[in-house]
This record gives C-alpha cells, sequence and structure tokens, in this order.
C-alpha cells in the first residue's frame, strides 16, 4: 500500500510526499550554506523535498565551476602582470645610459688603440723607420745613434704613461662588471621569488581542487542514494 502522507516544505510552502522528505540536519554544510543565504531562517529541523535540494546541488557544482574558472583566468593575469613587470626591468637594466667624463672616454680610446693591431703594426713601422733613419740615412750621426738612447726614452714614457690609462679603463670596466652581475642578481632574485609565487599558487589551487572535489563527490553519492532510495521505495 501506498504511502499518502505528505509535508510542507519549508522554503517553498508546497506539499510532497513523505518519501521525498529530507531534514535541513542531514544536508551537506556546502548545500545547507546555499539554503540558508536565500532562507535565513532555515534550521536543521525543517524539511525540503528532495527534488528542492537537487536544485540547491546544481548551483553548488555550477558555482565551484564558475569558481574554478575566475580562479584561472586570475592566474592568468597575475602571470601577465608579472611577465610585463620583468620586461620592465630588464629594459631598465639594458637601456640605462652610460655617462663617462672627458677623461674616462680618453682612456677608453686610449685602452682600445693600445690592445689592437692596428696600433701594434704602427709602433713597429716607427721604430723600424727611426732605426733605417739613424743607421743609414745619417750613417750612425743622426739625431739618436745607436744605441738609440731617445728611443729608449721615448719606448720608456710611452709605456709609462700607457699602462695607468689602460687601468683605469679596465677599473671601469670593472665596475661596469660589477654593476651588471648587482641587476643580474635582482633580476634572478625576482625570478625566484615570482616562480615560488607560482608554485604557491598552484599548491593552493591543487589543495582547494581537491578538497571541492571531494565536496561534489559527496554531493554526487548523496544525489545517488536519494535516487535509489526513491526506487526501493
Amino acid at each position: 500500500m501506498k504511502n499518502n502522507k505528505t509535508f510542507k516544505s519549508a522554503i517553498s510552502g508546497l506539499s510532497f510526499s513523505e518519501n521525498e522528505k529530507i531534514y535541513g540536519k542531514s544536508i551537506h554544510d556546502p548545500i545547507l550554506g546555499l539554503i540558508k543565504k536565500e532562507f535565513p531562517d532555515f534550521n536543521d529541523n525543517d524539511c525540503i523535498a528532495v527534488n528542492e535540494l537537487n536544485v540547491y546541488r546544481q548551483q553548488y557544482i555550477s558555482n565551484y565551476l564558475s569558481t574554478e574558472i575566475g580562479a584561472l583566468s586570475a592566474m592568468e593575469n597575475s602571470v601577465i602582470s608579472s611577465l610585463k613587470q620583468d620586461k620592465s626591468i630588464v629594459s631598465i637594466v639594458e637601456d640605462e645610459e652610460e655617462t663617462r667624463n672627458l677623461g674616462q672616454r680618453v682612456a677608453d680610446r686610449v685602452a682600445d688603440f693600445g690592445g689592437s693591431w692596428t696600433f701594434i703594426i704602427s709602433f713597429v713601422v716607427f721604430i723600424a723607420i727611426w732605426i733605417g733613419s739613424n743607421v743609414y740615412i745619417l750613417s750612425n750621426k743622426g739625431f739618436d745613434p745607436y744605441p738609440f738612447i731617445l728611443l729608449n726614452l721615448i719606448l720608456s714614457c710611452v709605456a709609462a704613461l700607457q699602462a695607468p690609462v689602460i687601468m683605469m679603463s679596465q677599473n671601469r670596466q670593472e665596475e661596469k662588471d660589477r654593476n651588471r652581475a648587482k641587476k643580474d642578481y635582482m633580476i634572478n632574485l625576482k625570478s625566484e621569488l615570482e616562480i615560488r609565487m607560482i608554485h604557491d599558487k598552484i599548491d593552493h589551487l591543487i589543495m582547494h581542487q581537491q578538497q571541492e572535489l571531494i565536496e561534489i563527490q559527496k554531493v554526487q553519492i548523496e544525489m545517488m542514494n536519494d535516487i535509489l532510495d526513491q526506487i526501493k521505495k
């Protein structure tokens, strides 16, 4: 004999079969939260029908999917913003204008010329002309006869002046290298921090998704149990 007893839903006021009665205390907490959001007076002793409960179950699943899509979009925007910030830092490092005074420019040019084949070949040609002029043209009676004391003096003066100028250029180059190393360190440090931040976000999303998926599985199991109970009745 069929059960003709009915009950009145606490949220809609409609009458349903007693077989569809679900008490508030048996409703899963996330679903109960959605019901109480629309009906604040709903409590554990109130009853609703299975069909009404399924509406809130579907709403809960839909809200979860919407939230996850929004979270992924937020992460994509965060990554894009982070990449833009990285680009700006690299641009600052690469496009930084170099300021040099007159002495530094002269030292750089002297160092560049002194370390080139042009300087070596020119100096060899100069020495050859100097020696040839005094030995062969002037018969070793010219302005600097053998053993070429004046030439040795000139070479010593050139070496004495060229060495500190080249050292000045090398010191400035070392300073530039140190500044570049500091900037590289800043960029690498920022990249490491952003990678850690992304890892934390991914870990948070994974934990959050696992918890939410467990909740959804519980809701689906409850829905299947309700369907089986109705079939048995």
